[in-house]
């Protein structure tokens, strides 16, 4: 079954960070403990680990993003012959989506104006 991996939380005050770097590709087969990406907080680079095993199937938020809220989906791990498209749409992304298309009609109404 296909996995969200969030957006940790790598200190008790974290609430945001920088996707500063990802250390694998979409296709690429994971293990428990293994270096996923680089995060910057406001005070460090932090590694960011694995905690279940699969194969990336999707990669959510690219590299040198920041401002990415804790607990959002960035990836989703998918099991061995399982494909993204099998994987639950991210809830967080399916409402961000959502939420901004009312901001991008109002928008262009603005601008025509």
């Amino acid at each position: 079954m296909a996995t969200q991996v969030l957006m940790p939380a790598l200190s008790p005050t974290m609430e945001e960070g920088t996707l500063a770097k990802w250390l694998v590709k979409e296709g690429e087969a994971v293990k428990s403990g293994q270096i996923l990406a680089e995060i910057e907080t406001d005070k460090a680079t932090m590694e960011f680990e694995a905690v279940d095993e699969g194969v990336v199937g999707k990669i959510l938020v690219a590299e040198g993003t920041a401002g990415v809220k804790v607990n959002t989906p960035i990836m989703v791990l998918v099991e061995e012959g399982e494909t993204v498209s099998d994987a639950p749409k991210p809830a967080v992304v399916e409402a961000v989506a959502q939420a901004e298309k009312p901001i991008a009609a109002s928008a262009r109404a603005k601008k025509a104006s």
